[in-house]
């Protein structure tokens, strides 16, 4: 059977109060693409298909427009899975029901693990979700005494293993962190105090583990325990990443190949660093002008509205940084002590701070005969 996994979608997202709808439209006509190209037996979304419980009418719309052109269209079946971004029950409304049309939806956490069995080429394949679950709702529905993340995803995957018997393929699906991952900056923390991480051999005895959760692509414990990553960058701190789809084909065995497929985002996320002028310069022949952009400015003295200079050239600058203006902030205690000395040394202290240089011995004679005449129509 050919797994798309995805996850993270996070519909209706804004980031710098920019609505990242349009760029989530692009990729989401990739992933249709990909499933109708790749000829995936099913596409899995791992958790936070939206960006909030309650989620804007238009993001609602996206999906139902994605989930037809999968479902009903090129007849793929669907499984999704509430995160802990979601609403578990408002997305797991009229379950029951789409399930008739293919789409498997997941989301208050089950009382009894309930598999979806969809036929392969070499037989049946079942499929358990497991809804993200903190440990207090984990105790509630199961009645267990469970502390943590860890007790808690290991006493589910016990009740899935104990339910599928030891020799049925089984793919699983659950939104976890697992220990060892690397979180990016976009990513709601689960728990603190290291409470939220769970211990990836829970997951080893499955087929395949599709997580959701981490935003990057990335594997933990063995290959087959993975995080296909947000399809989108979320974050500055994701510039890096490649965001892919990851298409896992099973064998009649269980055995897992994985393979990684890259997406192209409507704008990437990246950082430019340096001063005004060449920055400038730079972005007028910039092929990726219109990504979104966070700019550090390393001049060190004032400039008069430079988010609006830079956003001539590079439209989507989306937050702007001085590190610049921060150098000389060593030298801001001894500046304190300065003002107690009389005006000139105001200036001179505030001339320093601003462009980090002493004043020139013409430009204390111009403020020093300004502040005498001053001085002298006072009297």
């Amino acid at each position: 059977m050919r797994i798309l996994h995805t996850s993270d979608w996070h519909l209706g997202r804004q980031f710098h109060n920019v609505s990242l709808l349009d760029d989530q439209r692009h990729i989401l006509d990739q992933i249709v693409a990909v499933v109708r190209d790749r000829k995936a037996d099913v596409v899995l979304v791992a958790g936070d298909v939206y960006d909030r419980s309650v989620p804007p009418a238009a993001a609602v719309e996206l999906l139902d427009e994605t989930v037809h052109r999968i479902c009903a269209e090129l007849k793929v079946p669907m499984i999704l899975l509430a995160g802990n971004h979601d609403g578990p029950r408002r997305l797991g409304f009229a379950a029951r029901q789409l399930a008739g049309a293919g789409l498997y939806v997941a989301g208050p956490l089950w009382s009894v693990p309930c598999p979806i069995l969809l036929k392969g080429t070499s037989g049946e394949l079942a499929f358990y979700p497991i809804p993200y679950a903190d440990p207090a709702t984990v105790r509630e529905v199961h009645g267990v005494e469970v502390a943590d993340h860890d007790s808690a995803l290991a006493y589910l995957l016990g009740r899935v293993r104990q339910d599928n018997g030891p020799t049925r393929p089984c793919v699983v699906l659950a939104h976890c962190f697992l220990a060892g991952g690397e979180p990016s900056e976009s990513e709601r923390p689960l728990s603190i105090g290291g409470a939220e991480q769970v211990n990836p051999e829970h997951f080893r005895p499955f087929a395949y583990a599709a997580l959701g959760h981490l935003h990057g692509p990335q594997w933990r414990g063995a290959e087959h325990i993975r995080y296909s990553g947000s399809p989108l960058k979320y974050s500055f701190s994701e510039e890096r990443q490649r965001k892919s789809l990851t298409l896992v084909e099973l064998d009649g065995s269980g055995k897992a190949a994985i393979e990684l497929i890259p997406l192209k985002p409507r704008h990437d996320m990246r950082s430019l660093e340096g001063n005004l002028v060449d920055l400038l310069a730079a972005g007028k022949n910039d092929p990726q002008r219109e990504d979104y952009l966070l700019v550090r400015l390393t001049d060190r003295h004032a400039i008069l509205d430079p988010m609006g200079k830079l956003r001539e050239v590079y439209p989507n600058v989306l937050h702007l940084e001085r590190p610049g203006l921060m150098a000389g902030a060593e030298r801001v205690q001894v500046g304190r002590d300065r003002l107690k000395q009389g005006e000139l040394a105001m200036f001179e202290d505030f001339f320093e701070q601003v462009t980090g240089d002493q004043p020139s011995a013409e430009q204390r004679r111009v403020v020093a005969d300004a502040l005498d005449r001053l001085h002298r129509e006072e009297f």
